[in-house]
Formats: C-alpha cells, sequence, structure tokens
C-alpha cells in the first residue's frame, strides 16, 4: 500500500440484539459505522447517557436496513452509546 506502513486505527465494534448499553457510560465514544438489520418499521435510537439518556441519533428505515458511514470525526456521544432497537433483530456500530 502507497503511503507507508504506519497506518492505524483505534476503532472498536460492538454488536447488540436488544436494547442495551453498547459503550460503557462515563465513556466519550464517536460513533462512525452504523448497520442494521432491515426489517419493516425498523428504528435505531442511540443514546448519551444511558436508557434514559439525551437521544443523539435515530434512524428509520424498512426491509433494506441501514447501512451508514458516518464522515468525518463520526457522531459524538459524551456519556458512552446506549441502544433503543425497535423491529429490529441486530445492529454492529463501529466507534473510536
Amino acid at each position: 500500500m502507497s503511503g507507508g506502513g504506519s497506518f492505524t486505527s483505534d476503532q472498536s465494534v460492538a454488536h447488540a440484539t436488544a436494547d442495551g448499553q453498547l459503550v460503557a457510560t462515563g465513556r466519550r465514544a464517536r460513533v462512525t459505522y452504523i448497520q442494521a438489520e432491515g426489517v419493516a418499521s425498523g428504528s435505531v435510537v442511540l443514546k448519551s447517557g444511558g436508557a434514559s439518556g439525551t437521544v443523539v441519533a435515530t434512524f428509520k428505515f424498512g426491509t433494506e436496513g441501514l447501512d451508514i458511514y458516518v464522515p468525518g470525526s463520526g457522531i459524538l456521544f459524551e456519556e458512552g452509546v446506549y441502544l433503543d432497537l425497535t423491529n429490529t433483530p441486530g445492529v454492529t456500530i463501529t466507534f473510536t
């Protein structure tokens, strides 16, 4: 690969099949990629600060699913990342 051999990444990946904490509260995170399996009337809500925390991002989709690369530095979550799923069997996020 051109450009040198010193490429590094501090990306982490989390997957869930139910509502829950993907990145621990108290830990800052930037979500850079989101993928969800498609089902009619599906939605993914990402919150900062736990289940009752602040909604930072909401994604609604159908049978086509969700496959989003977030450009730049990603979506910032100051107090971890909590996932609230509706009508979808699984979600994967990549974060720093």
